[in-house]
């Protein structure tokens, strides 16, 4: 039997992965998982109750754009957040932003770019889905270090105008998963020069939006509207997930150029699984209420101080301008988290997992990435374990 080749290269993902490296060696305390995003504060205190009224919606077919009351919710969220007036045409309910972000790239990226295989660029490292959204359609995937050197995002201005010139697709992530870092406005205004000079759209992923240090960073569409860019160059991405400490409600949207959106929403009519009613409900509640987002913040720059104090004296160390992972240099990120696990049962992410080998050099082998989203006393266990184990 024959199957497709474009997938024949593709690693296993991170977590098999972390698996096969840890799970046949006894871990050497009582395990403390600090690997996934999956947050661990208190959901908001309004969904029990809106899902219990609701409950009979989980008998009919919910609206796979999202409800009027929810994309009412999400525009209102857009306009305070960040100054933007969408109309409905230019919004829809997700079933969580990565399959958004797979979708947008089957709906939106062209079979050919002039005569030539499309490039879509993506930071290196990164999330895993824009690899395989690239390669589903077809496209070449171009991997573009995010590193130190370049303030831990891709420099995408800094390839050659042939590379721009093939380019259909370019991902963003700020705040960035692994490394915490947030494109600026002066970044995202050039990159939205690029994509007008070179003819391809910006998917920006922002579900870590509403997890910040010090300030709220900027996000596409708002500089976007600002500049006047073409409201189809820039598709921006957010979720409950992180925002609202509600990953199993899968629940996010998607925004962005109208004529963009309703190509989307059209694959999405054939091949998307629709939030169910339910659960649109409480998303409705979720996007209006600032309360638990900020409540929820409050517990994060907790831990951001408690990993100051912790790896405050440790060269390179610095507290991420947003989200809740930390992005931490070892020697070999490999070697570390299996250290990690066999000494005091900590289990972390080698960086390499997120990351591709580009001639020969992976730009995240010397990391590990830990997240702070355990409660408050059991992320100050798990630091100190890691520096005493990793740094000492």
């Amino acid at each position: 039997m024959a199957f497709p080749e474009r997938f024949s290269n593709l690693p296993d993902y991170a977590f098999p992965r972390l698996r096969a490296l840890l799970d046949s060696h006894a871990p050497g305390g009582a395990p403390i998982a600090m690997t996934i995003g999956e947050p661990r504060h208190p959901m908001p205190d309004f969904v029990a109750p809106i899902l219990n009224a609701h409950l009979s919606g989980f008998g009919v077919y919910p609206p796979n754009d999202g409800t009027p009351e929810l994309l009412a919710a999400i525009t209102g969220w857009l306009k305070r957040r960040y100054g933007v007036d969408l109309g409905p045409d230019q919004i829809m309910n997700l079933n969580g932003t990565r399959e958004g972000l797979f979708n947008a790239c089957i709906a939106l990226c062209p079979e050919r770019k002039g005569v030539q295989t499309p490039l879509v660029l993506m930071p290196n490292p990164f999330y895993q889905v824009y690899a395989v959204a690239a390669l589903t359609v077809g496209a070449e995937p171009l991997y573009v270090p995010a590193t130190a050197a370049t303030g831990f995002l891709p420099d995408y201005a800094g390839l050659a105008p042939a590379q721009l010139d093939r380019v259909a697709i370019a991902y963003i992530c700020s705040p960035a998963n692994p490394q915490g870092s947030v494109a600026s406005r002066e970044y995202l205004t050039t990159l939205l020069a690029l994509a007008e000079k070179h003819d391809f759209i910006v998917l920006a992923d922002e579900c870590y939006s509403d997890i910040w240090a010090q300030s709220p960073p900027p996000g596409i569409l708002e500089i976007a509207a600002e500049i006047g860019a073409n409201p189809e160059r820039a598709f921006a991405f957010h979720s409950l997930s992180k925002r609202s400490n509600l990953p199993g409600l899968r629940s996010g949207f998607v925004a962005g150029g109208p004529q963009g959106m309703a190509r989307l929403r059209k694959l999405r009519s054939f091949a998307g699984a629709p939030v169910p009613l339910p659960l649109q409900r409480v998303s409705e509640a979720a996007w209006s209420d600032e309360g638990h987002v900020t409540a929820s913040r409050a517990l994060y720059h907790q831990k951001f101080d408690i990993a100051r104090q912790i790896f405050g004296g440790i060269q390179g160390f610095q507290v991420p301008q947003g989200g809740f992972f930390l992005w931490l240099a070892v020697d070999d990120g490999e070697a570390s988290a299996l250290r990690a696990w066999r000494e005091t049962g900590v289990r972390v992410l080698p960086g390499a997992y997120l990351s591709r080998d580009v001639a020969g050099h992976n730009p995240a082998k010397g990391y590990i990435r830990v997240a702070l989203v355990a409660p408050k006393e059991e992320t100050q266990r798990g630091l100190t374990m890691l520096r005493d184990c990793l740094y000492r």
